[in-house]
């Protein structure tokens, strides 16, 4: 697969010197890099074996207030937030 990448000019010439002096090209230096970084690296965490399960955030109380079953959502929030507009 072929990749565009950008590197530094100081670090290009760099790479190429050692790839020359190693007769390999410079594709193959930056692949035997990779390879190495991806070696070393931590294993990708995995995803939790048991599903999510959110804690019951229950409150004590009745319920809805009775005059305001059928509320529409806007009587609510005024309500609830009087005359602020946040």
């Amino acid at each position: 697969m072929k990749l565009t990448i950008d590197i530094p000019d100081t670090l290009s010439r760099e790479a190429r010197k050692l790839a020359a002096r190693e007769g390999i090209t410079l594709s193959a230096l930056i692949e035997r890099g990779l390879r190495r970084v991806l070696t070393e690296a931590k294993p990708f965490k995995k995803a939790p074996k048991k599903p999510f399960k959110m804690r019951d955030g229950s409150v004590e109380g009745n319920g809805l207030r009775p005059e305001l079953r059928g509320a529409s959502w806007a009587t609510i929030r005024a309500l609830a937030y009087g005359d602020r507009d946040d």
